[in-house]
């Protein structure tokens, strides 16, 4: 979709069933595997793909809202100002996750409008701003 940024999958949203859905409503996805090739997608930390995405000036989402407490990928995501988005919740299946982010996708975009660092929580219907 013309004017939209380009979202970066991390690992924990799959390689395959979220990509596809949110690729299928226009959405411009690059996963965590597209980017870095398999097997190494594996082994590329989180503090690596934060940077990535910064440097290309991608969004990511992501499953893990415990990002922000972990002191280096809290770092990274403050040194870096990237814009990121997280599932409230961890136990959501595929389709689930995808629904909860296309149900948010106008909240979502308004939120990219602003610069980062920021990590926002993707719940059911609405998205919270965490603290970092």
């Amino acid at each position: 979709m013309a004017g939209q940024p380009t979202f970066f999958l991390d690992r924990s949203l799959g390689r395959i069933v979220v990509p596809q859905l949110l690729r299928a409503a226009g959405l411009s996805i690059v996963t965590l595997a597209e980017h870095y090739g398999m097997p190494r997608d594996q082994t590329v930390t989180d503090v690596e793909w934060i940077g990535e995405c910064a440097r290309r000036d991608w969004v990511a989402l992501m499953k893990d809202a415990r990002i922000r407490r972990r002191p280096a990928e809290k770092e990274a995501i403050i040194q870096h100002s990237i814009r990121c988005f997280c599932l409230a919740r961890a136990d959501l299946t595929s389709d689930e996750a995808a629904r909860r982010y296309l149900v948010n996708l106008d909240r979502i975009l308004a939120a990219c409008a602003e610069s980062g660092p920021y990590v926002y929580a993707i719940h059911a219907r609405t998205i919270t701003r965490l603290e970092l």
